[in-house]
């Protein structure tokens, strides 16, 4: 079975926290988009259908497509603005 790597996609809007990040957390961020085209899966949130990656008090949320091989990255930001993200999403 060969496992391959994954296809990252960008919604719109995922960068609204990202752009105002300084030099070096952006730059964490984009290499941990590297490690997250392996064929390796982060962890669920809650009762959700997104998955989430940690690098450090940042988070990325993104939604796994088996269909297309990708995972499409919808939030980007510290972990007080993916509470708020988060907290956006349910009822």
């Amino acid at each position: 079975m060969e496992l391959k790597n994954w296809v990252l996609e960008f919604r719109e809007g995922w960068d609204l926290h990202f752009k105002d990040f300084d030099k070096s957390i952006r730059i964490r961020i984009i290499k941990k988009f590297e490690q997250m085209k392996s064929p390796i899966v982060g962890r669920g949130l809650r009762s959700s259908r997104y998955l989430v990656e940690e690098i450090g008090g940042y988070r990325i949320a993104y939604i796994l497509d088996e269909l297309s091989n990708s995972k499409k990255i919808h939030f980007v930001g510290n972990h007080k603005q993916y509470e708020r993200w988060f907290s956006g999403l349910g009822p």
